[in-house]
């Protein structure tokens, strides 16, 4: 059997489908494990992956790994998948193809308080590939890879080149800031200027702050949501 291919000081481990990598890269980050593990189930309904990083900044800073590894998600399937194919991401971490939602993208730290620098960070990834109903069209608002006519796209390479357009983007936000992130995830952005309903908090999704905070306009005032409120398990 084929083992991915990634980058150097990236690392894989690929486990058992009854193991969630995203849980089983957290428990390795907390053990001391180094930073460039890629836990990974290349099921045949599913894609599963999680990538674990040692930011050197605080959490509020961190946090931008979380949008920088779905703009890597785009250009990843971008480079693979046929032109017409769309993609776009949500604030939360939804993924979505062709409109419709397909997959997500999750985050945990060792720490949630967003002044102090994280020991480690994990970005998890899970993509169905088929769709897990034989009716569709009972479900429109969710979709799979392979229905949204990306049947040639290998998963092993999806997740290499995930990967891969991850670095490139850790390397121009490490070098730059957040300015050519920003303005990469704005144009995926699915869902401003709608409304919407975060935190108990309603009213219309304006965009993000400089470190991605959500922002909505209800009736009286503007709200901000931090990213970190996506930290699960802290």
């Amino acid at each position: 059997m084929n083992t991915p291919s990634f980058p150097p000081l990236f690392n894989g481990l690929a486990v058992e489908s009854q193991v969630d990598p995203f849980d089983k890269a957290c428990a390795e980050a907390a053990r001391g494990c180094d930073a460039g593990l890629v836990v990974h189930d290349l099921g045949a309904n599913t894609l599963r992956a999680a990538l674990v990083f040692a930011p050197d900044v605080a959490l509020v800073d961190a946090m931008a790994m979380l949008p920088l590894c779905g703009v890597g998600f785009q250009n990843a399937l971008g480079a693979l998948a046929p032109p017409e194919v769309a993609v776009h991401l949500e604030w939360a971490g939804g993924l979505r193809i062709n409109g419709a939602s397909c997959g997500t993208l999750r985050v945990a730290a060792s720490i949630s308080d967003p002044s102090t620098e994280p020991d480690w960070m994990v970005i998890g990834l899970e993509l169905p590939l088929w769709p897990k109903t034989d009716a569709p069209g009972d479900t429109p608002d969710q979709t799979a890879l392979y229905a949204e006519g990306c049947a040639d796209v290998n998963a092993m390479e999806l997740l290499e080149s995930w990967v891969k357009h991850t670095l490139v983007g850790i390397n121009t936000w490490t070098e730059d800031g957040v300015k050519a992130l920003h303005k990469d995830w704005r144009g995926l952005s699915h869902g401003i200027g709608e409304d919407i309903t975060m935190n108990e908090i309603s009213g219309t999704f304006l965009g993000v702050d400089e470190q991605f905070g959500m922002l909505i306009r209800a009736a009286d005032t503007t709200h901000l949501i931090p990213l970190t409120y996506l930290l699960e398990g802290t």
